[in-house]
């Protein structure tokens, strides 16, 4: 799919990978729409795009509120005539390990809060997004491409089991999808990236950042354009469907 003149929706597109995604297929054409909660991201991702000439419009939308999201996608329809594609970007994360044991006690347990905050936006906002997506592409009766953004830690990882298990189940849901869907022209792909420098690798210890990265057989942290130019080729690629790319410099060898 060229995505000159396609429209797209990206979340969690107030910042990091979101916005460097966005950025990128604004320069490549295409129309986006920008979804966050971060009223203040929003406003300087939408700034970037239409410097890149593209169409762009926000909106302020938790993806893990269904009405929320029916509403906005909705909305989104009608700003723009159509929807061709979806990047399901939004995340958080709330790390802690299942049982924190100190001297032999039970000094700390991973809070339902925890766990359900994690599960209600990396799994069910991709599943409400990807559903309300879908079912315009349907009713348009035209193409449409899913990008659905796990990690590597689908595999598991210490400290996240409910980040591990939605990005598990968001792997999952891109296969099943692409099964589905593909009688309507429309494909699902994932991206599941490793450490990517982020926000989140920021605020980390220039020490700490060199031990991740001396993990990785690259032996670097990788850069949000990696991820953004790995889902400009799935949009590229009509032949692609329900695969997981690993972007990860090798972690996972």
């Amino acid at each position: 799919m060229d995505v000159t003149n396609k429209t797209i929706v990206i979340t969690g597109a107030g910042r990091g990978l979101g916005r460097v995604m966005a950025v990128t297929m604004a320069q490549h054409n295409a129309n986006i729409a920008l979804l966050d909660l971060d009223n203040e991201g929003l406003a300087a991702t939408k700034k970037l795009c239409v410097e890149a000439g593209a169409k762009t419009l926000s909106y302020h939308v938790n993806v893990s509120d269904e009405e929320g999201v029916i509403n906005c996608f909705t909305k989104i329809k009608s700003d723009f005539g159509k929807i061709d594609g979806l990047i399901n970007n939004a995340g958080i994360i709330r790390d802690g390990l299942l049982v924190k044991v100190k001297d032999g006690n039970i000094e700390k347990r991973m809070s339902l809060q925890a766990w359900q905050s994690v599960l209600d936006v990396n799994l069910t906002g991709v599943f409400l997004c990807g559903r309300e997506a879908a079912s315009h592409m349907i009713e348009q009766k035209s193409e449409g491409l899913i990008i659905n953004i796990s990690s590597v830690s689908r595999a598991g990882n210490i400290g996240q089991s409910n980040y591990s298990a939605a990005k598990a189940g968001v792997a999952a849901m891109t296969v099943t999808w692409a099964k589905e869907l593909a009688r309507h022209q429309i494909r699902a792909a994932a991206i599941a990236p490793g450490f990517i420098q982020t926000e989140i690798l920021d605020a980390m210890k220039p020490e700490a950042l060199d031990k991740m990265a001396q993990s990785i057989p690259l032996k670097r942290i990788g850069r949000p354009q990696e991820i953004a130019d790995t889902a400009l080729f799935i949009f590229n690629n009509d032949y692609i469907t329900g695969r997981i790319f690993e972007i990860d410099g090798g972690i996972r060898i």
